[in-house]
């Protein structure tokens, strides 16, 4: 059995990231691309060999070749899409963060639920080697009982992101959903589902009008505590997950790709290297082609990216003045609504 892939939105992260792993998945071929811009969809379909482009996306939802739809598009547009794609009767592949709200993660479920399809994201280090050598570490004891979680993120103010990672509408957030999401949802893997959930939001730098740092707690489902920090507002770069239990703690990066560290009591020091992939997307890719073909299950559904949604939703809550409600469906000049409501500045 083949899955014929369609891709809605093949922009930056199809390149490299994952449209190559469509076409490089046992059991899976890339068939079909669209992107509004007809030239770079046409563009994109002749450098990677795809059959079909379009430029309307109803009409790839509705190609009677395409089995599975991927959706490559900022999160504004995914609830709106991923509805379609439901309507039509397949599964769906989406681009993290799954929405821009639990509540948006919510209805998407429902759909496909409704629809009897299945619904997966782009978490994909849920199946990056390093992380799965992670995932076994502490599932086999070798940390003893966890009894802490920390995570620090440091970069400067962004220069060069794309307009739409700084967009409320269009985002959900500042860059805290678009990077903080991998983070929380590899927690989510490694740990399990997080709960009491505190966080607090500020715009330090006043280049734009959403977060650029967020500072959190939480605890783990084994009663650890844990903190994490993501300032986009500081002088250096820094990246770290430490995850600490009784016998010995273990050290890694989200983003990066050098080996884990597995570091004892005693301080000796074990490590453990797994490079990432050349297409980072495809090993997840590959388990959901097995998934939908029933040669396996993919470990990163709509549910679980929900969890990771609401966490989310809870760090950010005093910031936004709530999540849920109509403020996401305005336009950026918000009319009829001051936005010093929703985004407080700094005096």
């Amino acid at each position: 059995m083949t899955i014929r892939w369609g891709i809605l939105g093949c922009g930056d992260v199809t390149e490299v990231k994952s449209g190559p792993g469509f076409q490089r998945a046992r059991g899976s071929r890339l068939v079909a691309v669209m992107r509004r811009d007809a030239a770079k969809a046409a563009d994109y379909a002749r450098r990677h060999n795809v059959p079909r482009w379009y430029s309307d996306a109803q009409r790839l939802i509705d190609d009677p070749e395409v089995d599975a739809v991927y959706i490559a598009t900022p999160p504004g547009a995914h609830l709106e899409l991923a509805l379609l794609v439901a309507a039509a009767g397949k599964p769906a592949y989406v681009e993290k963060p799954l929405a821009r709200s639990f509540a948006e993660c919510r209805r998407m479920i429902e759909a496909f639920d409704a629809a009897r399809r299945k619904l997966f994201v782009a978490y994909y280090r849920r199946r990056l080697p390093r992380f799965v050598i992670a995932k076994e570490l502490i599932d086999s004891g070798r940390l003893g009982d966890i009894t802490a979680v920390n995570y620090q993120w440091c970069s400067p103010p962004p220069t060069n992101a794309a307009i739409w990672r700084l967009s409320a509408e269009q985002a959900g957030a500042g860059l805290f959903l678009d990077l903080g999401s991998h983070t929380l949802d590899l927690l989510d893997f490694l740990l399990g589902e997080l709960s009491e959930v505190r966080g607090s939001a500020g715009n330090l730098a006043g280049l734009c009008e959403v977060e650029d740092a967020v500072a959190m707690t939480f605890r783990s489902p084994c009663g650890a505590l844990g903190a994490a920090q993501w300032n986009f507002a500081a002088s250096h770069r820094r990246d770290l997950i430490e995850i600490t239990g009784r016998q010995a703690r273990l050290v890694m990066t989200t983003f990066g790709n050098e080996p884990i560290s597995l570091i004892g009591a005693d301080a000796a020091q074990e490590t453990f290297d797994r490079p990432n992939p050349a297409h980072v997307q495809q090993p997840l890719i590959q388990s959901i082609v097995d998934d939908l073909s029933g040669e396996g299950t993919c470990p990163s559904t709509g549910h679980t990216a929900a969890r990771t949604s609401r966490v989310m939703d809870q760090a950010l809550e005093a910031y936004y003045g709530g999540r849920d409600d109509d403020f996401w469906r305005r336009s950026e000049s918000w009319p009829g609504r001051a936005p010093i409501a929703r985004f407080p500045r700094p005096q």
